[in-house]
Protein backbone atom coordinates (compact mmCIF):
# COMPACT_ATOMS: atom_id res chain seq x y z
CA UNK A 1 0.00 0.00 0.00
CA UNK A 2 1.21 3.50 -0.87
CA UNK A 3 -0.02 7.05 -0.41
CA UNK A 4 -1.06 8.49 -3.76
CA UNK A 5 -2.56 11.82 -2.70
CA UNK A 6 -2.59 14.23 0.26
CA UNK A 7 -4.94 17.21 0.06
CA UNK A 8 -5.77 20.06 2.40
CA UNK A 9 -9.38 21.20 2.81
CA UNK A 10 -10.17 24.49 4.58
CA UNK A 11 -13.81 25.08 5.51
CA UNK A 12 -15.69 27.34 7.91
CA UNK A 13 -19.05 25.91 9.05
CA UNK A 14 -19.19 28.37 11.96
CA UNK A 15 -15.48 28.00 12.75
CA UNK A 16 -12.49 27.63 10.45
CA UNK A 17 -11.17 24.05 10.21
CA UNK A 18 -8.13 22.68 8.36
CA UNK A 19 -8.38 19.02 7.36
CA UNK A 20 -5.79 16.77 5.72
CA UNK A 21 -7.16 13.97 3.53
CA UNK A 22 -4.70 11.19 2.66
CA UNK A 23 -5.59 8.64 -0.03
CA UNK A 24 -3.90 5.32 -0.74
CA UNK A 25 -3.61 3.27 -3.94
CA UNK A 26 -6.06 0.76 -2.45
CA UNK A 27 -8.75 3.39 -2.04
CA UNK A 28 -8.47 3.70 1.74
CA UNK A 29 -8.51 7.30 2.98
CA UNK A 30 -7.62 8.91 6.27
CA UNK A 31 -8.44 12.28 7.82
CA UNK A 32 -6.39 14.48 10.14
CA UNK A 33 -7.22 17.75 11.91
CA UNK A 34 -4.69 20.58 11.45
CA UNK A 35 -6.75 23.48 12.79
CA UNK A 36 -4.80 26.25 14.53
CA UNK A 37 -7.37 28.82 15.58
CA UNK A 38 -6.50 32.28 14.25
CA UNK A 39 -3.54 30.99 12.20
CA UNK A 40 -5.28 28.34 10.09
CA UNK A 41 -3.81 29.29 6.72
CA UNK A 42 -0.25 29.05 8.05
CA UNK A 43 -0.79 25.36 8.79
CA UNK A 44 -2.67 24.81 5.52
CA UNK A 45 0.29 26.21 3.56
CA UNK A 46 2.79 24.21 5.62
CA UNK A 47 0.91 21.01 4.83
CA UNK A 48 0.14 21.75 1.20
CA UNK A 49 3.52 23.16 0.15
CA UNK A 50 5.99 21.34 2.39
CA UNK A 51 4.52 18.13 3.81
CA UNK A 52 2.03 16.68 1.31
CA UNK A 53 4.63 16.26 -1.48
CA UNK A 54 6.78 14.19 0.89
CA UNK A 55 3.98 11.75 1.65
CA UNK A 56 3.19 10.61 -1.88
CA UNK A 57 4.73 7.22 -2.56
CA UNK A 58 5.32 6.35 1.10
CA UNK A 59 3.90 3.48 3.15
CA UNK A 60 0.97 4.71 5.29
CA UNK A 61 1.50 1.93 7.81
CA UNK A 62 4.89 3.35 8.91
CA UNK A 63 3.32 5.80 11.33
CA UNK A 64 6.19 6.16 13.80
CA UNK A 65 8.80 6.46 11.07
CA UNK A 66 6.75 9.10 9.26
CA UNK A 67 6.29 11.07 12.49
CA UNK A 68 10.03 11.07 13.22
CA UNK A 69 10.81 11.98 9.60
CA UNK A 70 8.51 15.02 9.71
CA UNK A 71 9.67 16.11 13.18
CA UNK A 72 13.41 15.52 12.92
CA UNK A 73 13.85 15.79 9.19
CA UNK A 74 12.77 19.43 8.92
CA UNK A 75 15.44 20.47 11.45
CA UNK A 76 13.18 23.33 12.68
CA UNK A 77 11.33 21.50 15.43
CA UNK A 78 8.33 22.16 17.64
CA UNK A 79 6.00 25.15 17.49
CA UNK A 80 2.22 25.13 16.91
CA UNK A 81 2.30 25.30 13.10
CA UNK A 82 4.75 22.43 12.71
CA UNK A 83 3.10 20.25 15.34
CA UNK A 84 -0.43 20.82 14.04
CA UNK A 85 0.74 19.77 10.58
CA UNK A 86 2.45 16.65 11.93
CA UNK A 87 -0.66 15.89 13.99
CA UNK A 88 -2.83 15.90 10.89
CA UNK A 89 -0.56 13.37 9.18
CA UNK A 90 -0.30 11.17 12.26
CA UNK A 91 -4.06 11.04 12.85
CA UNK A 92 -4.80 10.41 9.17
CA UNK A 93 -2.36 7.49 9.13
CA UNK A 94 -3.92 5.99 12.26
CA UNK A 95 -7.31 6.38 10.58
CA UNK A 96 -6.04 4.42 7.56
CA UNK A 97 -4.37 1.72 9.64
CA UNK A 98 -7.51 1.13 11.70
CA UNK A 99 -9.70 1.04 8.59
CA UNK A 100 -7.41 -1.55 7.01
CA UNK A 101 -7.64 -3.59 10.22
CA UNK A 102 -11.41 -3.24 10.19
CA UNK A 103 -11.37 -1.91 13.77
CA UNK A 104 -12.19 1.35 15.55
CA UNK A 105 -8.99 3.19 16.40
CA UNK A 106 -9.22 2.61 20.15
CA UNK A 107 -8.82 -1.14 19.57
CA UNK A 108 -5.39 -0.52 18.03
CA UNK A 109 -4.44 1.54 21.09
CA UNK A 110 -4.94 -1.41 23.43
CA UNK A 111 -8.71 -1.61 23.56
CA UNK A 112 -11.16 0.07 25.90
CA UNK A 113 -10.14 0.82 29.49
CA UNK A 114 -13.65 2.07 30.31
CA UNK A 115 -17.17 1.89 28.95
CA UNK A 116 -17.57 5.60 28.22
CA UNK A 117 -15.74 8.94 28.45
CA UNK A 118 -16.69 11.46 31.13
CA UNK A 119 -16.95 15.10 30.00
CA UNK A 120 -17.34 18.59 31.36
CA UNK A 121 -19.28 21.45 29.81
CA UNK A 122 -18.87 25.22 29.82
CA UNK A 123 -21.07 27.47 31.96
CA UNK A 124 -20.71 31.23 32.20
CA UNK A 125 -22.58 34.35 33.20
CA UNK A 126 -22.10 38.06 33.57
CA UNK A 127 -23.70 37.86 37.01
CA UNK A 128 -24.81 35.11 39.39
CA UNK A 129 -28.38 34.65 38.05
CA UNK A 130 -27.06 34.30 34.50
CA UNK A 131 -24.32 31.94 35.68
CA UNK A 132 -26.81 29.77 37.59
CA UNK A 133 -29.02 29.55 34.49
CA UNK A 134 -26.01 28.47 32.43
CA UNK A 135 -25.03 25.78 34.95
CA UNK A 136 -28.60 24.47 34.99
CA UNK A 137 -28.55 24.32 31.18
CA UNK A 138 -25.36 22.24 31.20
CA UNK A 139 -26.80 19.91 33.82
CA UNK A 140 -29.97 19.53 31.75
CA UNK A 141 -27.77 18.49 28.82
CA UNK A 142 -26.36 15.73 31.00
CA UNK A 143 -22.88 17.06 31.78
CA UNK A 144 -21.57 15.45 34.99
CA UNK A 145 -19.07 18.30 35.57
CA UNK A 146 -19.11 22.02 34.75
CA UNK A 147 -16.46 24.66 34.08
CA UNK A 148 -17.51 27.93 35.71
CA UNK A 149 -16.48 31.27 34.18
CA UNK A 150 -17.87 34.56 35.45
CA UNK A 151 -18.03 38.24 34.73
CA UNK A 152 -16.02 40.54 36.99
CA UNK A 153 -17.54 43.83 38.25
CA UNK A 154 -16.10 46.76 36.32
CA UNK A 155 -14.95 44.67 33.33
CA UNK A 156 -16.92 44.61 30.08
CA UNK A 157 -15.50 41.57 28.24
CA UNK A 158 -13.96 38.67 30.14
CA UNK A 159 -12.59 35.36 28.82
CA UNK A 160 -15.12 32.55 28.69
CA UNK A 161 -18.19 34.71 29.39
CA UNK A 162 -20.62 35.06 26.51
CA UNK A 163 -22.28 38.43 26.13
CA UNK A 164 -25.49 36.90 24.83
CA UNK A 165 -25.42 39.13 21.77
CA UNK A 166 -24.54 37.42 18.47
CA UNK A 167 -22.08 39.61 16.63
CA UNK A 168 -20.33 39.41 13.25
CA UNK A 169 -16.69 38.47 13.19
CA UNK A 170 -14.58 41.59 13.68
CA UNK A 171 -11.95 42.59 11.13
CA UNK A 172 -9.27 42.07 13.76
CA UNK A 173 -9.03 40.60 17.24
CA UNK A 174 -11.71 41.54 19.75
CA UNK A 175 -10.29 43.30 22.80
CA UNK A 176 -11.12 42.06 26.29
CA UNK A 177 -10.24 43.95 29.48
CA UNK A 178 -8.69 42.74 32.69
CA UNK A 179 -8.09 43.67 36.33
CA UNK A 180 -6.35 40.96 38.33
CA UNK A 181 -7.08 42.46 41.75
CA UNK A 182 -10.81 42.71 40.99
CA UNK A 183 -10.83 39.13 39.72
CA UNK A 184 -9.07 37.75 42.80
CA UNK A 185 -11.51 39.59 45.08
CA UNK A 186 -14.58 38.46 43.16
CA UNK A 187 -14.01 34.82 42.25
CA UNK A 188 -14.07 33.10 45.68
CA UNK A 189 -17.49 34.62 46.42
CA UNK A 190 -18.75 33.28 43.08
CA UNK A 191 -17.74 29.73 43.97
CA UNK A 192 -19.21 30.12 47.43
CA UNK A 193 -22.52 31.07 45.81
CA UNK A 194 -22.34 28.23 43.27
CA UNK A 195 -21.68 25.68 46.02
CA UNK A 196 -24.56 27.13 48.02
CA UNK A 197 -26.91 26.75 45.05
CA UNK A 198 -25.74 23.41 43.60
CA UNK A 199 -24.31 21.61 46.59
CA UNK A 200 -20.97 19.92 47.36
CA UNK A 201 -21.10 17.01 44.91
CA UNK A 202 -21.04 18.74 41.50
CA UNK A 203 -17.48 18.73 40.09
CA UNK A 204 -16.57 22.36 39.34
CA UNK A 205 -13.67 23.58 37.19
CA UNK A 206 -12.30 27.04 36.49
CA UNK A 207 -9.91 28.43 33.85
CA UNK A 208 -7.67 31.36 34.86
CA UNK A 209 -6.34 31.39 31.27
CA UNK A 210 -2.68 32.21 32.00
CA UNK A 211 -3.49 35.59 33.60
CA UNK A 212 -1.84 35.32 37.01
CA UNK A 213 1.69 35.46 38.33
CA UNK A 214 2.79 32.42 40.36
CA UNK A 215 2.14 34.21 43.67
CA UNK A 216 -1.29 35.36 42.50
CA UNK A 217 -2.09 31.84 41.31
CA UNK A 218 -1.02 30.42 44.67
CA UNK A 219 -3.32 32.87 46.47
CA UNK A 220 -6.25 31.99 44.22
CA UNK A 221 -5.72 28.26 44.63
CA UNK A 222 -5.64 28.69 48.41
CA UNK A 223 -8.74 30.90 48.43
CA UNK A 224 -10.66 28.32 46.36
CA UNK A 225 -9.76 25.32 48.53
CA UNK A 226 -13.00 25.52 50.59
CA UNK A 227 -15.01 25.00 47.39
CA UNK A 228 -13.29 21.74 46.39
CA UNK A 229 -12.57 22.43 42.71
CA UNK A 230 -12.04 19.53 40.35
CA UNK A 231 -9.23 21.68 38.99
CA UNK A 232 -7.88 25.18 38.45
CA UNK A 233 -6.75 25.43 34.84
CA UNK A 234 -3.84 27.45 33.41
CA UNK A 235 -3.40 29.42 36.62
CA UNK A 236 -0.15 31.00 35.39
CA UNK A 237 1.79 30.95 32.09
CA UNK A 238 3.47 27.57 32.37
CA UNK A 239 6.42 28.41 30.15
CA UNK A 240 7.80 29.57 33.51
CA UNK A 241 7.73 26.03 34.84
CA UNK A 242 9.62 26.93 38.02
CA UNK A 243 6.70 29.18 38.94
CA UNK A 244 4.52 26.11 39.39
CA UNK A 245 6.75 25.04 42.29
CA UNK A 246 5.59 28.10 44.21
CA UNK A 247 1.95 27.44 43.36
CA UNK A 248 2.23 23.79 44.40
CA UNK A 249 3.79 24.68 47.75
CA UNK A 250 0.90 26.94 48.73
CA UNK A 251 -2.27 25.18 47.56
CA UNK A 252 -3.76 21.71 47.31
CA UNK A 253 -6.25 22.78 44.63
CA UNK A 254 -5.66 20.40 41.68
CA UNK A 255 -3.94 22.04 38.69
CA UNK A 256 -4.45 21.44 34.97
CA UNK A 257 -2.09 22.83 32.34
CA UNK A 258 -0.97 22.30 28.75
CA UNK A 259 -3.38 23.36 26.02
CA UNK A 260 -0.77 25.68 24.44
CA UNK A 261 2.02 23.10 24.72
CA UNK A 262 3.26 21.24 21.65
CA UNK A 263 5.77 18.60 22.80
CA UNK A 264 6.69 16.49 25.81
CA UNK A 265 9.57 18.87 26.53
CA UNK A 266 7.04 21.52 27.54
CA UNK A 267 5.71 19.12 30.18
CA UNK A 268 8.96 17.54 31.32
CA UNK A 269 9.48 19.48 34.56
CA UNK A 270 5.78 19.75 35.36
CA UNK A 271 5.29 16.00 35.14
CA UNK A 272 8.56 14.74 36.61
CA UNK A 273 8.18 17.02 39.67
CA UNK A 274 4.42 16.34 39.93
CA UNK A 275 3.61 20.05 39.74
CA UNK A 276 0.28 19.45 37.99
CA UNK A 277 -2.54 16.92 38.24
CA UNK A 278 -3.87 16.89 34.66
CA UNK A 279 -2.15 17.28 31.28
CA UNK A 280 -4.29 19.35 28.90
CA UNK A 281 -2.63 18.96 25.49
CA UNK A 282 -4.76 18.48 22.36
CA UNK A 283 -4.23 15.76 19.77
CA UNK A 284 -4.42 18.46 17.09
CA UNK A 285 -1.67 20.68 18.54
CA UNK A 286 0.63 18.07 20.07
CA UNK A 287 1.66 16.16 16.97
CA UNK A 288 -1.14 13.60 16.95
CA UNK A 289 -2.15 10.40 18.68
CA UNK A 290 1.37 8.92 18.74
CA UNK A 291 3.15 11.51 20.94
CA UNK A 292 0.10 12.22 23.10
CA UNK A 293 -0.18 8.55 24.04
CA UNK A 294 3.50 8.63 25.01
CA UNK A 295 2.90 11.75 27.13
CA UNK A 296 0.02 10.07 28.96
CA UNK A 297 2.18 7.04 29.68
CA UNK A 298 4.88 9.36 31.05
CA UNK A 299 2.29 11.20 33.15
CA UNK A 300 0.90 7.94 34.51
CA UNK A 301 4.27 7.17 36.11
CA UNK A 302 3.70 10.27 38.27
CA UNK A 303 -0.02 9.72 39.03
CA UNK A 304 -1.05 12.49 36.65
CA UNK A 305 -4.16 12.08 34.50
CA UNK A 306 -5.18 13.02 30.97
CA UNK A 307 -7.58 15.85 30.13
CA UNK A 308 -7.44 16.48 26.38
CA UNK A 309 -8.23 20.02 25.22
CA UNK A 310 -11.58 20.00 23.41
CA UNK A 311 -12.92 23.45 22.44
CA UNK A 312 -15.12 24.23 19.42
CA UNK A 313 -12.06 24.94 17.26
CA UNK A 314 -10.97 21.30 17.44
CA UNK A 315 -12.80 19.77 14.47
CA UNK A 316 -14.82 16.54 14.78
CA UNK A 317 -11.76 14.78 13.31
CA UNK A 318 -9.57 15.94 16.18
CA UNK A 319 -12.35 15.33 18.69
CA UNK A 320 -12.83 11.76 17.48
CA UNK A 321 -9.09 11.07 17.83
CA UNK A 322 -9.25 12.42 21.39
CA UNK A 323 -12.23 10.22 22.32
CA UNK A 324 -10.54 7.07 20.99
CA UNK A 325 -7.48 7.90 23.08
CA UNK A 326 -9.63 8.73 26.13
CA UNK A 327 -11.30 5.35 25.93
CA UNK A 328 -8.00 3.48 25.70
CA UNK A 329 -5.61 5.09 28.20
CA UNK A 330 -5.70 3.89 31.79
CA UNK A 331 -4.97 7.28 33.40
CA UNK A 332 -7.89 9.10 31.80
CA UNK A 333 -9.24 12.02 33.83
CA UNK A 334 -11.91 13.97 31.95
CA UNK A 335 -12.64 15.27 28.45
CA UNK A 336 -13.59 18.85 27.62
CA UNK A 337 -16.51 18.85 25.19
CA UNK A 338 -18.02 22.05 23.81
CA UNK A 339 -19.91 20.44 20.91
CA UNK A 340 -20.18 21.73 17.36
CA UNK A 341 -22.67 23.57 15.17
CA UNK A 342 -25.19 21.70 13.04
CA UNK A 343 -23.32 22.92 9.95
CA UNK A 344 -20.08 21.44 11.31
CA UNK A 345 -21.78 18.12 11.91
CA UNK A 346 -23.02 18.14 8.30
CA UNK A 347 -19.51 18.76 6.95
CA UNK A 348 -18.00 16.12 9.27
CA UNK A 349 -20.50 13.26 9.78
CA UNK A 350 -19.22 11.17 12.67
CA UNK A 351 -19.86 8.01 14.65
CA UNK A 352 -19.03 9.34 18.10
CA UNK A 353 -21.95 10.03 20.40
CA UNK A 354 -22.68 12.26 23.39
CA UNK A 355 -25.20 10.67 25.74
CA UNK A 356 -26.03 11.71 29.32
CA UNK A 357 -22.78 13.65 29.59
CA UNK A 358 -20.53 10.88 28.28
CA UNK A 359 -18.83 10.35 24.92
CA UNK A 360 -18.16 7.16 23.01
CA UNK A 361 -16.19 6.96 19.72
CA UNK A 362 -18.45 4.35 18.13
CA UNK A 363 -17.49 1.12 16.43
CA UNK A 364 -16.86 2.17 12.84
CA UNK A 365 -13.40 1.24 11.54
CA UNK A 366 -10.89 4.06 11.86
CA UNK A 367 -11.78 7.36 13.48
CA UNK A 368 -15.40 7.07 12.46
CA UNK A 369 -15.44 10.52 10.84
CA UNK A 370 -16.02 11.44 7.21
CA UNK A 371 -15.53 14.70 5.30
CA UNK A 372 -18.38 15.81 3.05
CA UNK A 373 -16.43 17.97 0.61
CA UNK A 374 -19.56 19.21 -1.16
CA UNK A 375 -20.87 20.52 2.14
CA UNK A 376 -17.43 21.93 2.97
CA UNK A 377 -17.37 24.03 -0.21
CA UNK A 378 -20.53 25.80 0.93
CA UNK A 379 -18.60 27.21 3.92
CA UNK A 380 -15.49 29.02 2.62
CA UNK A 381 -12.73 30.26 4.88
CA UNK A 382 -13.43 33.48 6.78
CA UNK A 383 -10.62 35.47 8.40
CA UNK A 384 -10.95 35.20 12.19
CA UNK A 385 -8.82 35.91 15.22
CA UNK A 386 -8.74 35.01 18.88
CA UNK A 387 -9.26 37.99 21.19
CA UNK A 388 -6.48 39.96 22.82
CA UNK A 389 -6.49 41.11 26.42
CA UNK A 390 -5.53 44.53 27.81
CA UNK A 391 -5.21 45.87 31.32
CA UNK A 392 -7.21 48.95 32.20
CA UNK A 393 -4.27 51.21 31.31
CA UNK A 394 -4.09 49.63 27.83
CA UNK A 395 -1.15 47.26 28.42
CA UNK A 396 -1.40 43.99 26.50
CA UNK A 397 -1.87 41.11 28.94
CA UNK A 398 -2.02 37.32 28.56
CA UNK A 399 -5.15 36.03 26.84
Amino acid sequence: MQIVDARVVVTSPGRNFVTLRIETDEGVTGLGDATLNGRELAVAAYLRDHVAPLLVGTDPHRIEDTWQFLYRGAYWRRGPVTMAAIAAVDVALWDIKAKVAGLPLYQLLGGASRERVRTYGHASGRDLPELFDSIRARLAEGYPAVRVQTGVPGLKLVYGVRTGDPAPRPAGPAVEDWDTAAYLRHLPAVFEAVRGEFGPDLPLLHDAHHRLTPSQAARLGKDLEPYDLFWLEDCTPAENQEGLRLVRRHTTTPLAIGEVFNTVFDFQTLVSEQLIDYVRAAVTHFGGVSPLRKLFDFAALHQIKSAIHGPEDISPVGMAAAIHLDLAVHNFGIQEYAGHTEATREVFPHAYTFTDGYLHPGERPGLGVELDERAAVAHPYEPAYLPVNRLQDGTVHDW
